[in-house]
């Protein structure tokens, strides 16, 4: 997952580098891989112990999932090609609309459901109005990305091949927002996300009893409290309600990115040569997958915070790591090797979009983030680039000139919880 996101003051005061799968890469200005290793040095070799996982095809994995859980949750449109074809593929398959009712959306803003519903169901919806319903959300990377504005229309075309009782609904879970009536920051009212994305679960799926793909980044579907955490996940709150209904797929990106674990990456997916291409493990417990997982670094999801003086000053950018990651997902979703793994570029059909792309960089500026950050291309066409979280770093250092901003390697792994 190649995001970095600013959270404002809105948004509990924290910058987030939220990437699974981990890539090798360099952690400090103008330093390469080495500088992973310095900062990782004091992390010893992983020698991972426990039983062989037990892979299976995925597509068919998932859709008998649906006989056991009402819930199956996995990222999408955060980057990876290869999981959204995968996700395209298997809703194109026949055996589907038999396994489930709804499609839930992180890049759907629910102030749009009415006209979402009659476009899903087949009605006469001009093009400029339903993908309102993804450029209009609270994130850029939903507008940005191709993914949504194929998924929509193929749901839309497998309805239109259903009879009534079967036909698919997809569920718009970002908060309602009007972006004509934001201004300033003080017009943006968001303040938990992962509540209004409970809420719609509750009220429109778990309620009626309706199964659900969903369709979020993997933060939102950890079912474990999460370390960076003032607010649990979607998850986490509607399963306080209804536990046990949902199925937590995380994607495999590779072995110990960006730090010195990553030179193992090789090595530890060589055992995973022989596993089918899709493959998913739903039985991680006790095998040396979530052995290896579960020790630090491992399994790459890293979390920057920009830490805060009394004054509201940025006094230092820290990383923390999460623990016990296999038990805060219920399954792996293997897609391939990490190095053959490929990004999704920005379509040109948006980046040409005078107009959208102009809107894209005033709702920027109100939320006092680079606007020109919008059209900046990433020419690597391979989701594992190893400079990415430097740059990454880099940006939140450059846009915050007004307070010391500490950059790896100067965190020391003491420093990392």
């Amino acid at each position: 997952m190649k995001t970095l996101m600013k959270i404002t003051p809105l948004h509990t005061l924290l910058f987030v580098a939220l990437v699974f799968g981990l890539d090798s890469s360099t952690l400090a200005g103008g330093q390469s891989q080495s500088a992973a290793s310095d900062v990782a040095s004091g992390i010893p070799r992983p020698n991972p112990t426990g039983s062989n996982p037990k892979p299976e095809d995925a597509s068919s994995a998932i859709l008998a999932a649906f006989e056991k859980y009402e819930v199956v949750g996995m990222s999408a449109a955060h980057g990876n090609k290869d999981l959204d074809d995968f996700i395209l593929d298997l809703i194109r398959n026949p055996a589907f609309p038999s396994k489930v009712n709804d499609v839930a959306v992180e890049c759907g803003n629910s102030l749009y459901q009415p006209v979402l519903d009659r476009y899903i169901a087949g009605d006469e919806v001009p093009l400029s109005d339903v993908r309102l319903v993804w450029r209009n959300t609270t994130q850029t990377m939903c507008g940005t990305s191709g993914f949504y504005a194929q998924l929509f229309p193929l749901v839309r075309r497998v309805n239109q091949k259903l009879p009534r009782e079967k036909k698919l609904r997809v569920l718009a879970c970002d908060p309602p927002i009007d972006w004509s009536k934001v201004q300033s920051q003080k017009d943006f009212r968001v303040k938990d996300r992962d509540a209004n994305i409970a809420s719609v679960m509750k009220e429109e799926v778990l309620s009626k009893h309706r199964k659900a793909l969903m369709l979020f980044g993997t933060y939102h579907l950890f079912r474990a409290g999460n370390t960076a955490g003032k607010l649990s996940s979607a998850v986490e709150q509607y399963e306080k309600d209804y536990p046990g209904v949902t199925l937590v797929i995380a994607d495999h990106e590779g072995f110990g990115n960006w730090t010195a674990v990553t030179k193992y990456n090789d090595e530890f997916e060589a055992r995973l040569a022989s596993w089918p291409v899709p493959s998913l493990v739903q039985q991680m417990k006790g095998t040396w997958l979530a052995d290896l997982l579960d020790m630090p670094h491992s399994a790459g999801a890293f979390y920057f915070k920009v830490k805060e003086g009394p004054n509201g000053k940025q006094t230092q950018l820290a990383p923390i790591v999460l623990k016990g990651f296999s038990t805060m997902v219920d399954a792996y979703l293997y897609l391939g090797p990490r190095d053959f793994q490929l990004s999704e570029a920005m379509p040109a059909e948006i980046s040409m979009d005078k107009d959208y792309i102009a809107e894209l960089q005033r709702r920027a500026t109100l939320m006092e983030e680079d606007p020109s950050a919008i059209l900046k291309v990433d020419s690597n066409p391979f989701l594992y680039d190893p400079d990415f979280l430097q740059k990454s770093i880099q940006d939140i250092c450059k846009s915050h000139l007004d307070a010391p901003c500490v950059i790896l390697p100067e965190v020391q792994v003491s420093d990392i919880h």
